[in-house]
């Protein structure tokens, strides 16, 4: 409950712990989860004194228990073991330190740890961070490779060396780090996180030998899981051996079955490179020869044809033609002029022969008035009238008499 205090009337540093403990106190007993990281069993000593570590949160809680309690299971329990222990929280108040008391201990088995990894993996799949759509693609030939492993370690050289066998040029930015126990969790996840910022770094390799189930478990941390989710840089898991499986396999982008296929799958090999360029060159050149040999063969073909071994054979050819109709049209249009002269003679005689003029040759006149009306009858005319007269070689006035 809240406990009013001001800066005027304020607590003593033993009534706050008295409080704390009181608190705590109403907690009750809890069953706690933790791996041992400290353990004490001074001879002759009646209690046990333990710390008790989260390596997903880097926190610890020191126990302690009757030496009766522990002696149940000092056989299997040791330093790094994972235990589930029903203990109740204690509060020593003249030095503010927060404890547990344990009334029993039981050791977290494999077939255990199987089960709660399967139900992390099912819900971490549920949330679609092992989805395969969100994998990245490793680059084809990384010049910086970012390596997690730890210090001086088999998968450390096994990593190195074949990677700079297959390509020596290939430079590595080496992060060393605990593995297994305790540590290993806060520290791969640290790595992990610098090596991301990193702009040149272009693929991680978290890597580490075989071991046991309980070995390999930090990789199977959930928050080591979702750390390698959100980068942004490839990762590559090569824990273990083949048949290991840490939960990291599927967060990653890639999984490699060991160390050494870590390198096999980052890398190329210098070696087949150069052979498949030259394949390359080689079918390239194979190629264009072909081509070419198909384009001289075509070009070949079309200088072999008349049109073009002889291109005056068709004009040839065709100037006979032309002068044969140009000759038949002229005979044809000849032809008609002639037709055409002779009926516009014929024509031309006709019309002269009906012509006024031929009819006054013949010693016919008309007889016009002054304003050009001809007179076809007498009483057109009126007595002393003049006339015109026209005949075939003129006209000439004359008066009718009467």
């Amino acid at each position: 409950m809240a406990v009013n205090t001001s800066a005027d009337a304020p607590l003593p540093v033993g009534e706050v712990s008295r409080l704390i403990g009181g608190w705590i106190d109403r907690l009750g007993a809890v069953w706690v989860e933790g791996q041992i990281t400290q353990l004490s069993r001074r001879p002759g000593a009646g209690v046990v004194f333990m710390t008790l570590r989260d390596p997903s949160y880097d926190i610890s809680v020191s126990v302690t228990c009757y030496r009766q309690v522990f002696d149940s299971v000092a056989d299997i329990v040791s330093e790094g073991a994972r235990v589930v222990v029903h203990a109740k929280p204690e509060w020593y108040a003249p030095r503010g330190q927060l404890s547990l008391r344990a009334a029993e201990i039981k050791p977290v088995g494999v077939g255990e740890l199987l089960a709660r990894l399967e139900q992390l993996k099912k819900a971490l799949t549920n949330e679609g961070l092992f989805a395969p759509e969100r994998k990245k693609t490793l680059p084809f030939l990384p010049q910086l490779i970012g390596l997690v492993c730890g210090r001086a370690s088999a998968a450390e050289r096994d990593v190195l060396e074949n990677a700079r066998h297959r390509w020596p040029a290939v430079r590595f930015e080496v992060r060393n780090v605990a593995v297994q126990g305790v540590h290993a969790v806060p520290q791969v996840i640290q790595a992990v996180k610098e090596l991301d910022v990193l702009d040149d770094v272009d693929v991680i390799i978290v890597a580490r030998g075989g071991g046991s189930v309980e070995d390999l478990l930090p990789f199977s941390d959930e928050q080591l899981v979702r750390a390698v989710v959100s980068c942004r840089t490839p990762v590559v898991s090569a824990i273990g051996h083949e048949p290991d499986n840490p939960l990291l396999d599927y967060a990653a982008d890639l999984r490699a079955s060991t160390p050494t296929d870590a390198a096999k799958k980052v890398v190329p090999d210098v070696g087949e490179e150069y052979e498949r360029v030259r394949f390359l060159q080689d079918r390239a050149r194979r190629s264009v020869m072909s081509f070419i040999e198909r384009e001289e063969r075509g070009l070949a073909n079309a200088l072999a044809r008349p049109s073009i071994e002889d291109p005056h054979r068709m004009i040839d050819d065709r100037e006979g033609q032309v002068a044969a109709l140009l000759d038949r049209a002229r005979r044809c249009l000849g032809h008609l002029l002639d037709r055409a002269d002779s009926e516009l003679s014929h024509t031309h005689a006709r019309v002269v022969g009906l012509s006024p003029a031929a009819t006054l040759r013949r010693g016919y006149a008309v007889l016009q008035k002054t304003d050009g009306h001809v007179i076809r009858t007498p009483d057109e005319v009126a007595a002393e009238e003049p006339l015109r007269a026209r005949v075939a070689e003129g006209e000439f006035t004359v008066i009718r008499a009467d």
